[in-house]
């Protein structure tokens, strides 16, 4: 007696289609995994702009915090100082395009250094794709404590009666750089720009008089004064800013042309899967407006913005001829 019952007309036939298909499916399935794994899922890295302990390194290790607690893997810090910003930039340009290494910027590194350091390792198009601007907020212009000028219009006064005073910024070609060499162009002054690696050695230079003045991002500039250790002598950019509404534009003292406001802002390298950028931009907006870090941002002298990859080509698609005009205006030529 035959003990396997026959299958009914057409059922086998039924049968193996079922099973060439479920393997067809397993197929295309295995392939797209692989191309789309959950991100992340290891170490990301952020590089920022200027030396460790500086504003921006400071700023990106509290986004670090933030980005850590959300995707529960390591996001860690590495500063690349030097060269205006165009060591970090480059090496994010450089990175494998998978969204694991991000740069963290000012204006400096794709806008500024494309007019003055035409021989650029990078181009600040092509290699990048704009996350988001996370704030704005000008550099601000810095004496010693014991300087006898409180203000622009003071030191403006005082410099054309001592020529030669020499300011510090964090490298040429910066807006620091830029505002200097405008206010010495536009009220007759012989001032001398000496160029840092790092904000805080132009600092430690004029504290040992070395230097007559600086600038300082806001967030350095509200430490020291809150210290006791300098004046603000006044805010490029707009507007004043929260953290320290007693400290007057260059524009309310009367000085035209510095009204351009500075950024801090994200990249990742280009080609990075779409996927990503989105994971990366939507958690960067989301950030931004917890609470805890509008209130750290706007107590390192900065106003929180958030801005989608789209705003942020806007903003910087009407910068850069500001800028242009700006380098112009101050008299900065190409290195």
């Amino acid at each position: 007696m035959n003990r396997f019952r026959p299958s009914p007309p057409g059922e086998a036939t039924r049968r193996r289609a079922l099973g060439t298909l479920g393997a067809g499916l397993a197929t295309l399935a295995l392939p797209a995994f692989a191309q789309a794994p959950h991100f992340p899922n290891r170490v990301v890295r952020i590089i920022p702009f200027g030396s460790g302990g500086g504003p921006m390194d400071t700023i990106a290790r509290v986004y670090a915090e933030k980005l850590k607690a959300r995707w529960n893997q390591p996001v860690i810090v590495e500063a690349r100082p030097g060269a205006s910003g165009t060591i970090a930039a480059d090496t994010v340009a450089k990175a494998a395009p998978d969204g694991y290494t991000v740069l963290l910027t000012l204006p400096l590194t794709h806008i500024n250094n494309v007019v003055l350091q035409p021989k650029l390792p990078y181009d600040p198009v092509k290699d990048f794709e704009p996350l988001s601007q996370l704030a704005t907020g000008g550099p601000m212009l810095i004496a010693r404590a014991s300087a006898p000028f409180s203000n622009v219009r003071e030191f403006v006064a005082y410099a054309k009666a001592h020529p030669g005073i020499s300011y510090g910024t964090w490298g040429n070609g910066s807006n620091a750089h830029l505002f200097g060499e405008l206010l010495a162009r536009q009220n007759g002054l012989d001032l001398v720009h000496v160029p840092y690696k790092a904000e805080a050695a132009a600092h430690n230079d004029m504290f040992g008089e070395a230097l007559g003045v600086a600038w300082a991002n806001p967030s350095t500039a509200r430490g020291l004064a809150q210290a006791g250790r300098i004046k603000v002598l006044g805010i490029t950019g707009r507007q004043r800013v929260r953290s320290m509404p007693n400290v007057p534009t260059f524009t309310e003292q009367g000085f035209a042309g510095f009204d351009l406001d500075s950024w801090i802002g994200v990249y990742a390298p280009a080609k990075t899967p779409q996927p990503v950028l989105d994971e990366w931009s939507t958690a960067l907006r989301e950030i931004t407006k917890m609470p805890d870090i509008q209130e750290r941002l706007a107590g390192f002298g900065f106003e929180p913005l958030g801005s989608t990859p789209a705003e942020f080509r806007a903003s910087y698609k009407a910068d850069f001829p500001r800028v242009a005009d700006l380098i112009k205006a101050a008299g900065v030529t190409p290195e």
